[in-house]
C-alpha cells in the first residue's frame, strides 16, 4: 500500500473563502473593490465600543480615493502604513476569531447548519441485528461507550492527491476501538492490526443484497466490503463485535482530507522518530533514497507530513503494520494532549469539528453537529494518563506475510473491557466503592449462615452497607452451580455480584476470599457471608471470591470427580476477566508519555 506522496494542489489557506492579508480579493476583480469610507464600519466599530473616534468628514476634508491617500500626511503616512502589515492580518485574525463567537451566540444555527450539512451517516440497516447486548448502567446511570475510530485511505474525491496508489476503493489504514469507561475519566484505545486474519460477518452491499462473509479473511477486507470509495463503515463494525463480543455505540470514519484538515485546525501535532525517513521509505519503487522528508527526533507536522508519519511503515524497525500502529498511537496521544490542553470547550472543538466533518461519515447515532459537539465535551474528564492505547494481541504467521490474533490473550482484553476494568485492574464501572469503616466502629457481626446474613443486611446491621462493594465470583470446586449461588448468596446480602466464572483450577478446599489494594475492609465483610473463608491479598482489583469444597459441603452438593466439570455462570453476567498478559500491559501508552518513546517495533527497515 505505499505509493508516492505527491504534494496535490494547494489547500488549506488557499482554499475558497479562507481569509488571507490582501481581504477580499486580488488580481482584477480586486481592483474594482473600492477603498473605506470615512464614516463606515472602522468608525461604527469604534462607535459601538464606546471609543472616541475620528473627526467626521466635513467639507474641509479630503475625501476617499488614492487623492485622500496622499493627503493624509504624505511620505510618513506611507511609510507607517508600510510598516503595519503584521498587525492588519492580527486584526483579521482577531476579527475572524469574534466573528466565530458572535455566530455562534447569536446567529449559531448557522454553524450548526453547515456542520450538520458537512456530516454524512452510513444505513442503519447496514447494521447487523445479531448484535451483543448494550452495556448496562449502574444504579447512577453511570455507562460505559464504545467508540470505532477508522482512518479511511479512500483515493476518492481529492484524496488520492493526499495518499498513495492508483487503485481505487477504499481500505481502513486504522481501526481503534476505543472503550471510554463508565466513569468517563478512564478510556482505552485498542489497535486491531489491518493485516489479521478474522472472521467477516455478511455485509450489506451497495445493491442492497448482503455479501455471503467469510471465515478467514484480511480484517481491513471488511471496509472495501462492495468496493466504493466511502468504503464500508458499517461492515467494519459488524466485524469489531464478531471479533470482540462487545457492541459498538458509535463508528466515526476519517479520511486523508478530513485527517490533514484537523492537524492544520489544532495548528499541527508533536512527533518524534528514532530515525530520518526518505523519500524512498514512503516510495519504495523509487529508484534513490531521495532527500529527507521527515527528520529524526522531535518534530510539528500537519496536512502532508502528518499523513506521512502516520501512514509509515518503511525506514524504521521491521518495516511492519505493528510498529506503524505504535506510532499512531503515539500520534493520536499527542493530538489528544494538545487538544486538552488548548481546552475541550466549543472554541477548541468547532474549528476540528469543522475541519473533519468535510471528510466524517458516521454512524446514525452521531449524524448532527449537536451530537458530536456533546460527545467531545463528554470526554473532558479523562485525564491524559488515564487514555491507554494497546494492540490487539497477536503473531506472526508461518504460512504468509500477515498476522493471526492469539485468541486466549484477546479473550482476557475483551473480558476486561466488558467488566469496565481498566488494564491495570482498576474498577472504572462509575460506582463508588463503599468507605473503610471507621477504627473506632464497632466490629461487625458475622452471619454465621447465608439467611443470616440477609436478614441482618435487611436489619440494617454493618452489612448493609454493602450496595457499592462489587465481587467477582469464581467457582474453585467441580462442583455444578456453586458459583451461581455464591452470587446468589452476596446478593440477598445487598453485595453486588458483578460476574460469575471459573477459577484457575477446581482443587480449592476452602473458600477465599481475595482483596486488591484498599479492599481488605471490604474483603472482611464479604467474608461474613461464607462462614469459615480465608482473607487473604489477591493479584485482582476489587474483591473476590473462589468458592470451594467447603461451600459445596454446606449447601448440598456432591463433588464429582472430573475436574473438568463445566462451571455454573450466571445467564447475563460478563465473563470475569483473568490477568491480562505482562506483555499487553507493559506495552500500553499513556496519552502523557513522552513522544519519542515506544514508536517502532522490531529492527532492520
Amino acid at each position: 500500500m505505499s505509493g508516492q506522496w505527491g504534494e496535490g494542489p494547494a489547500r488549506g489557506d488557499d482554499a475558497p473563502g479562507a481569509l488571507t492579508a490582501d481581504g477580499a480579493g486580488g488580481g482584477a476583480s480586486g481592483a474594482q473593490v473600492p477603498g473605506p469610507r470615512p464614516g463606515g464600519r472602522a468608525e461604527a466599530r469604534r462607535a459601538a465600543q464606546g471609543k472616541q473616534g475620528p473627526a467626521k468628514a466635513g467639507p474641509a476634508q479630503p475625501r476617499a480615493g488614492a487623492a485622500a491617500a496622499g493627503a493624509g500626511g504624505g511620505r510618513a503616512a506611507a511609510r507607517a502604513a508600510a510598516r503595519k502589515p503584521k498587525r492588519d492580518v492580527k486584526k483579521i485574525v482577531a476579527w475572524s476569531a469574534a466573528g466565530v463567537l458572535v455566530l455562534l451566540a447569536g446567529a449559531g444555527g448557522l454553524i450548526y447548519y453547515q456542520l450538520n450539512g458537512n456530516i454524512k451517516s452510513f444505513d442503519a440497516d447496514a447494521i447487523a441485528k445479531d448484535r451483543p447486548p448494550e452495556a448496562q448502567a449502574d444504579a447512577d446511570g453511570n455507562k460505559p461507550v464504545n467508540i470505532l475510530l477508522i482512518g479511511s485511505d479512500s483515493r476518492g474525491k481529492n484524496n488520492s492527491d493526499l495518499g498513495g496508489g492508483e487503485d481505487g476503493g477504499a481500505r481502513s489504514d486504522t481501526t481503534i476501538l476505543l472503550h471510554v469507561y463508565a466513569d468517563h475519566k478512564h478510556a482505552v484505545g485498542i489497535s486491531i492490526p489491518r493485516n489479521a486474519m478474522v472472521a467477516i460477518p455478511p455485509c450489506k452491499l451497495p445493491n442492497g443484497k448482503w455479501s455471503k462473509g467469510s471465515n478467514s479473511d484480511l480484517f481491513n477486507a471488511a471496509f472495501s466490503t462492495g468496493g466504493t470509495d466511502e468504503g464500508n463503515p458499517a461492515c467494519t463494525q459488524n466485524t469489531v463485535e464478531k471479533l470482540t463480543g462487545i457492541r459498538v455505540d458509535h463508528t466515526m470514519v476519517v479520511d486523508f482530507q478530513g485527517f490533514s484538515a484537523m492537524t492544520k485546525a489544532v495548528d499541527g501535532v508533536d512527533v518524534c522518530l528514532p530515525e530520518d525517513i526518505h523519500e524512498k521509505d514512503l516510495n519504495e519503487k523509487l529508484p534513490a533514497k531521495g532527500a529527507v522528508v521527515l527528520k529524526k527526533g522531535p518534530q510539528k507536522v500537519q496536512g502532508q507530513q502528518a499523513l506521512d508519519y502516520v501512514r509509515l511503515r518503511h525506514g524504521i524497525g521491521d518495516g511492519s503494520d505493528i510498529g506503524r500502529m505504535k506510532r499512531q498511537q503515539a500520534f493520536i496521544s499527542s493530538l489528544a494532549s494538545k487538544i486538552k490542553k488548548q481546552g475541550l470547550n466549543p472554541t477548541t472543538l468547532l474549528p476540528l469539528a469543522n475541519a473533519a466533518t468535510g471528510s466524517l461519515t458516521v454512524d446514525p447515532g452521531l449524524d448532527s453537529a449537536d451530537k458530536l459537539m456533546s460527545f467531545g465535551l463528554s470526554l473532558r474528564n479523562i485525564d491524559l494518563h488515564d487514555l491507554k492505547f494497546v494492540t490487539l494481541p497477536w503473531r506472526y504467521r508461518t504460512v504468509d506475510a500477515n498476522i493471526d490474533i492469539v485468541p486466549a490473550d484477546a479473550k482476557k482484553l475483551w473480558d476486561t473491557l466488558k467488566a469496565d476494568q481498566t488494564i491495570d485492574g482498576q474498577n472504572a464501572t462509575g460506582e463508588q466503592p463503599a468507605e473503610a469503616p471507621s477504627p473506632t466502629a464497632p466490629p461487625a457481626v458475622a452471619a454465621t449462615t447465608p439467611a443470616a446474613a440477609a436478614h441482618a443486611a435487611a436489619a440494617g446491621s454493618p452489612l448493609a452497607d454493602t450496595k457499592n462493594i462489587k465481587v467477582s465470583v469464581y467457582t474453585g470446586t467441580s462442583a455444578t452451580g456453586m458459583a451461581g449461588k455464591a452470587a446468589e448468596q452476596l446478593k440477598a446480602a445487598k453485595f453486588t455480584a458483578t460476574a460469575v466464572g471459573r477459577a484457575d483450577n477446581l482443587k480449592y478446599t476452602t473458600t477465599m476470599v481475595q482483596y486488591g489494594s484498599g479492599q481488605k475492609a471490604n474483603a472482611e465483610k464479604v467474608a461474613e457471608v461464607f462462614p469459615g473463608a480465608v482473607v487473604e491479598p489477591g493479584t485482582a482489583a476489587g474483591v473476590t471470591v473462589i468458592v470451594g469444597k467447603d461451600f459445596a459441603a454446606a449447601n448440598g452438593a456432591a463433588t464429582p470427580g472430573a475436574s473438568g466439570s463445566a462451571p455454573a455462570t450466571g445467564p447475563s453476567a460478563p465473563a470475569v476477566p483473568q490477568p491480562l498478559p505482562s506483555s499487553i500491559v507493559a506495552d500500553a501508552r499513556s496519552a502523557d508519555d513522552n513522544i519519542c518513546d515506544n514508536t517502532t517495533y522490531g529492527s532492520g527497515g
